[in-house]
C-alpha cells in the first residue's frame, strides 16, 4: 500500500493542489527519561530525498527511541512555507516503529512539532528536589521549602512540547518564525540555515503564548559525538543570546513547572520543551 499523501498547498481557485509531502509514519513512545527531542537522520536534504525523524529521550544529548503508542500524542504538525498540516496524528500507524518518514517533494525550510498528552510520575522526595535544582525550577523549590514539603514525594503530570527544523534544497523560508500550538514554544530569531559563520544567535521562549521570563535554558551542541552544554536565563522578553557555530547538531531545551490546585492526583504540572537543528 502506498504511503498517504497530504495536499498541503491549495491554490486560490480551490481546485489546483500542489502535493508537497508524502508521509510514512511510525511512532514509538515512552514516558521515561529526561530530555526529549525529535531530530532527523540529517538536517540538510536535497529535493526528493526522504527524511527519517527520530523520537529520542535521554541524557546529555544522547538518546534512545521512545516506546509506546499513538495514544500518548496530543498533537503532531508539519509546517512548510505558509501552510501547516496539523492533522498528522490522524495518519499515524498503529504498529510500533522508531521514526517519522517524510518524502520531501519540494524545497524549503521545514518544521515538525510534537506535543504529548500528560503522563504521571511519583518521585521520591530526594530525587524530586534534585530534579528541581538541576532545572532551576525555583518557584517549585521555594514553595516546597515554605510549606514544609521538601520531605514529600513529587506528584507530577508532565508533557513534551518539541520541534525540529530542517532544510530541503536552497530555498529558505520564514517557517521557523511561526508560533505553534505547543504550550512551551522555542522560536529562533533568525533562520538557523542562513548562518554562514560563527556568531551570536537568539531564541525566544513562549509559555501559553506569553514571553517566558527568568527561566533556565540549556543549549546543547554536539560535534563528532562530543557534547557541550551551556546554561542561560531568559530576559524580560523571554530571550537568550548564545554563540553559534554552523556545524554539528544543536538543541535548546527548558522546563516550565506550574503548581496545581485541587487536583486529586498531582500537585505539579511540568512542560518540557526542546528545539533542534543542525548542519549536515
Amino acid at each position: 500500500m502506498p504511503p498517504p499523501s497530504f495536499p498541503l498547498l491549495m491554490k486560490n481557485n480551490g481546485m489546483k493542489q500542489k502535493i508537497i509531502f508524502c508521509l510514512l509514519i511510525f511512532i514509538v513512545i515512552n514516558v521515561s527519561g529526561h530530555e526529549f527531542w525529535i531530530q532527523p537522520d540529517k538536517f540538510i536534504y536535497k529535493r526528493g530525498e526522504t527524511t527519517n525523524i527520530k523520537f529520542l529521550v535521554g541524557e546529555n544529548f544522547g538518546g534512545a527511541n521512545w516506546s509506546g503508542d499513538r495514544d500518548k500524542i496530543n498533537s503532531m504538525s508539519l509546517y512548510f512555507d505558509d501552510v501547516a498540516d496539523k492533522e498528522l496524528t490522524d495518519d499515524l500507524g498503529v504498529n510500533k516503529g522508531d521514526s517519522l518518514q517524510i518524502a520531501m517533494l519540494d524545497e524549503g525550510t521545514v518544521m515538525v512539532t510534537l506535543n504529548t498528552k500528560n503522563s504521571f510520575i511519583d518521585l521520591e522526595a530526594k530525587k524530586f528536589n534534585e530534579y528541581l535544582r538541576e532545572d532551576g525550577l525555583t518557584n517549585a523549590i521555594d514553595y516546597r521549602e515554605k510549606n514544609g514539603d521538601t520531605i514529600k514525594n513529587g506528584l507530577e503530570y508532565y508533557q513534551r512540547s518539541v520541534k525540529t527544523i530542517f532544510q530541503v534544497g536552497e530555498k529558505m523560508t520564514n517557517v521557523f518564525k511561526q508560533k505553534t500550538e505547543l504550550p512551551l514554544d522555542i522560536i529562533p530569531a533568525d533562520n538557523p540555515y542562513k548562518v554562514a559563520k560563527d556568531g551570536h544567535f537568539k531564541v525566544k521562549v513562549f509559555f501559553l503564548g506569553e514571553k517566558l521570563k527568568k527561566t533556565r535554558i540549556k543549549v546543547w551542541h554536539k560535534v563528532d559525538d562530543k557534547v557541550t552544554k551551556q546554561e542561560y536565563t531568559t530576559d524580560d522578553d523571554g530571550e537568550i543570546k548564545f554563540f553559534l557555530s554552523p556545524e554539528g547538531e544543536w538543541m535548546v531545551s527548558c522546563v516550565k513547572m506550574v503548581r496545581l490546585e485541587n487536583d486529586p492526583k498531582a500537585e505539579w504540572q511540568s512542560y518540557w520543551g526542546s528545539l533542534t537543528w543542525g548542519y549536515y
